[in-house]
């Protein structure tokens, strides 16, 4: 698909990118980089005020691997008996969306389409994370990054056991882990010396990263501006007009943007924007709970590792002089309310591993919607409209994957092949 599809003779394409959370931003920079006018039109007064305001912080380009997996529904099915499972359910939210989303779920469970899954999570992760140390390298981004790793730790023999048939599989990828005993975690992770919880053993990711997504976002998006990109903060989207072929404009509350070619990176809200537009693809909103508390200057020195607690569904990363811990999975449909019980399960877990570390009496807590895919994997191309790009449904990764997608997307925007076969991420794929 070449350029000239949509630029118009002798001017700049026109690109008109709808959200600006992570995925937005980094569409915006790459394009507005290669020369194109762009518009980003964001409902929230700035940058990354949704689903990456305050996420897990984890850049898992070798640790992620798909939810659904072998053994997965067995799982979740003893969860919805407990009562502070990571996995609920909400039964009032179950309707034909939602229970068409769990059939498709279901069937990306077996053996065959998680490996094919998981190949194609590690391709974009890995190829993203590159993609994020060259923007820390060429134009010197910080955002309270850490790069000594991700440890997914297991608080039982068996559940440590289990994994490593998952470990079996990863050398053919050149994924690079070490397997750790109890005291091996203890020594990769002096932080955790006064753990209360049980530790049987974890795996430590060394490639992998965490930092700080809202921040990134924030100052990525100042450099995607002296690139020449536009943010238009405060602007709700309204309709999209279409000639039957292109969308050939985008209308907010107080403005008509033109367009040559539209981004959409708007999280979970993606779906009934796409439906107005006459295209139905299985984006559903699963939501997450996140605590930020300050660490207590006087307790000895901070977490270096982010970590991952396999068996509670919890990560924890240090965000400079912060904790940040994020979890659950509830199937509540579009409802960002707080429910404070979840939050307090999530930060259970934190005093688990580092009891007294951080200011409980401080905490922040928050919610978000992932936008998740039956096959938790990110929608990238082109679908139904020429001129319409997907940038979205990347579920709990959008953090990790945000940069290679961001790259991808504005490559075929560009009219050139992308560096990675992206053919996996196609929103044929649903059709």
């Amino acid at each position: 698909m070449g350029a000239g599809l949509f630029a118009r003779q002798g001017d700049e394409m026109r690109v008109v990118i709808l959200g600006a959370g992570v995925l937005g931003v980094a569409s915006a920079y790459y394009l507005a980089r290669e020369g194109a006018e762009v518009t980003v039109l964001e409902r929230q007064g700035g940058p990354a005020r949704e689903t990456s305001f305050a996420n897990a912080a984890q850049i898992s380009a070798e640790s992620a691997g798909p939810w659904l997996a072998p053994g997965m529904p067995r799982q979740a099915a003893r969860w919805l008996m407990q009562r502070d499972a990571p996995f609920v359910l909400r039964w009032k939210s179950l309707d034909a969306d939602l229970a068409g989303w769990l059939w498709r779920a279901w069937r990306n469970c077996g053996k065959r389409r998680f490996q094919r899954n998981r190949e194609l999570t590690l391709r974009i992760a890995r190829y993203s994370r590159d993609c994020l140390q060259a923007l820390r390298r060429d134009i010197g981004l910080a955002y309270d990054e850490q790069t000594h790793g991700i440890m997914q730790l297991f608080r039982a023999r068996a559940e440590l056991d289990n994994f490593r048939r998952e470990l079996a599989d990863l050398p053919q990828w050149g994924v690079s882990y070490r397997e750790l005993d109890r005291q091996g975690c203890f020594d990769t992770e002096p932080a955790l010396a006064n753990a209360r919880a049980p530790l049987a053993g974890g795996v430590l990711f060394p490639n992998d990263e965490s930092g700080d997504c809202l921040l990134f976002s924030e100052r990525l998006s100042e450099a995607a501006q002296q690139a020449g990109a536009r943010l238009r903060f405060g602007a709700g989207i309204t309709e999209a007009e279409s000639d039957g072929r292109r969308l050939i404009a985008v209308r907010t509350q107080h403005e008509r943007y033109p367009a040559d070619a539209v981004v959409v990176a708007m999280g979970s809200y993606s779906r009934p924007f796409l439906g107005s537009l006459g295209v139905r693809l299985p984006i559903y909103p699963v939501k997450g709970y996140t605590v930020t508390q300050p660490l207590r200057e006087s307790r000895g020195a901070p977490p270096r590792v982010s970590i991952t607690d396999e068996s509670r569904r919890v990560v924890i990363s240090r965000l400079g002089q912060r904790l940040r811990a994020a979890g659950t999975a509830d199937l509540a449909g579009f409802d960002t309310s707080v429910d404070r019980s979840r939050c307090d399960l999530v930060q259970r877990v934190v005093e688990e591993w580092y009891p007294g570390l951080s200011d409980a009496q401080a905490v922040t807590r928050w919610a978000c919607l992932r936008p998740m895919t039956p096959d938790t994997l990110p929608l990238l191309g082109t679908c139904r409209y020429d001129n319409l790009f997907l940038n979205t449904g990347h579920g709990s990764l959008g953090w990790t994957m945000a940069c290679g997608s961001a790259r991808v997307v504005a490559d075929q925007v560009s009219g050139r092949t992308p560096e990675i076969d992206a053919a996996g991420f196609s929103p044929a794929r649903f059709a």
